[in-house]
């Protein structure tokens, strides 16, 4: 079996999260992904557990990758960066759509040194706008474009930022597909291209519900968590479908049938009160509520913590958690690649690095250059390979 990106070249400037986990993917895939960093190193080496100098955020975002720590404010350090650049396939970079311009890595530049390159740029409010030069985190995009204020809505709750960070993986995700089109396309063309995806646009397109703004409709309630003799699950359905299900596949009812003059809101909660009662008395324990829940068709799922995701089977089937080596002589748990093929191969395939830790291996790898070379850009170095 083989990997479907191996021998393809990604140099990764990113950092947190929306472009260093489309480089993770990249090297789950098979792709020779080089991180570089600033000396001072990526944010995110600093959250989370540290184990054998490496904290747990980093990790799971940059597992697999190689990595180099060059200070791009130095002109030896902007020498290697535009060496690496030349050969390269791929560049990533996350930073507000004018600093790859000041940095003097912005496309038209590297494309003169490297036709074929394809470069995936991920900003909050994309380029050539009155918001392009803000500071966008997740939480900023979701603020912006409605998730907050919808989840405020349907939980009734004061507005709160989400559990997790949504704007920054759809962006990754879109920048995937944009930049494995891109190279499709190169095949053909041989030339390369510049692939520009904002968090704003990814998250806008990935929200299903969005037509319901856009058209001016309230999209109401849908799935709800319920409480049952099996635990809390969450239902696929809004409560009308499953009062609907209730009443003719189960005959449950409400009382009112000969009441008279019944409101709106009475009638609503006489036939929740009857459908919890259903759920925690009439079915006894998890199995008959399963039970019944499967007689229906209605689809279920544990309210679970992360931390129990493992106890789910398919997780454990898929092996959809891997253990990785911690650099101390151990194993690590990982999420692995989601990728699963009939002839090919993806998967975690080495823990993150340290910082600096491939300085000479990819000079001399992908460059080819001699000691005395590597001497001479030192100074833009650091030489330091763990923290």
């Amino acid at each position: 079996m083989s990997y479907p990106l191996a021998g393809l070249k990604v140099l990764d400037l990113s950092r947190v999260l929306a472009g260093p986990f489309a480089g993770r993917m990249l090297s789950d895939l098979g792709a020779d992904v080089v991180k570089l960093e600033p000396p001072e190193g990526d944010v995110t080496r600093h959250w989370g557990v540290k184990r054998s100098g490496i904290s747990g955020y980093y990790h799971q975002q940059n597992a697999g990758k190689r990595n180099i720590a060059v200070d791009l404010r130095h002109p030896k350090g902007l020498l290697v960066a535009k060496s690496l650049v030349a050969e390269a396939d791929v560049l990533i970079e996350n930073f507000r759509p004018d600093v790859m311009q000041r940095l003097g890595l912005d496309y038209d530049t590297l494309a003169d040194i490297n036709p074929r390159l394809i470069m995936l740029s991920i900003s909050g409010f994309g380029a050539n706008n009155a918001d392009s030069r803000r500071a966008a985190y997740a939480p900023i995009i979701h603020a912006e474009t409605g998730l907050i204020a919808r989840h405020a809505e349907l939980t009734g709750a004061f507005p709160a930022e989400l559990p997790l960070s949504v704007a920054d993986t759809n962006a990754s995700m879109h920048g995937l597909v944009g930049l494995l089109a891109a190279l499709y396309a190169r095949e053909q063309s041989g030339r390369g291209d510049h692939v520009e995806i904002s968090m704003v646009d990814a998250t806008v397109v990935t929200n299903d519900g969005m037509h319901y703004a856009l058209e001016g409709v309230n999209m109401g309630v849908t799935n709800e968590v319920h409480e049952t003799a099996g635990g809390l699950l969450m239902l696929a359905g809004e409560f009308r479908y499953i009062w609907k299900l209730l009443s003719t596949v189960y005959k449950v009812s409400d009382g009112l049938e000969e009441a008279q003059d019944v409101s709106l809101e009475e009638k609503i909660e006489a036939r929740r009160a009857a459908s919890k009662h259903f759920f925690t008395e009439t079915c006894r324990n998890r199995e008959e509520v399963i039970q019944a829940l499967d007689r229906m068709n209605v689809a279920w799922g544990d309210v679970r913590s992360a931390s129990d995701v493992q106890d789910l089977a398919s997780v454990a089937a898929r092996n959809s958690i891997a253990e990785v080596d911690d650099r101390a002589g151990g194993k690590r748990l990982i999420p692995s690649s989601p990728y699963r093929y009939r002839h090919l191969e993806s998967q975690v395939r080495a823990g993150a690095p340290h910082l600096g830790e491939h300085n000479e291996e990819v000079l001399k790898q992908w460059l080819g250059w001699s000691p005395e070379q590597i001497s001479n850009v030192e100074p833009a170095f650091l030489t330091t390979t763990r923290e």
